[in-house]
């Protein structure tokens, strides 16, 4: 008598089965841990990328202001001047 492993359905053994299905889960279980690390790393890219985009408008909002303040000075150089 063979052992379970060794039995044959049609020219496939068992052991072949078993073999096969543990490395499809094996790749499914690496396709799927590198999607999901992947879609981390998309998330954190995003967050960056907004946190960036807000840094950036505090610092045009800022840049604007100073060049209102200037443009005031300027106006009141050139108000000093013609009078």
């Amino acid at each position: 008598m063979t052992t379970f492993e060794h039995r044959e359905i049609r020219g496939i053994t068992i052991k072949n089965m078993i073999v096969t299905i543990a490395s499809t889960v094996s790749i499914v279980v690496s396709v799927m841990s590198g999607y999901f690390q992947l879609k981390g790393d998309i998330k954190d890219i995003r967050s960056s990328q907004e946190t960036q985009s807000r840094i950036n408008e505090i610092r045009l909002k800022v840049l604007e202001g100073q060049v209102n303040v200037l443009q005031q000075e300027v106006r009141g150089l050139k108000e000093g001047k013609r009078s």
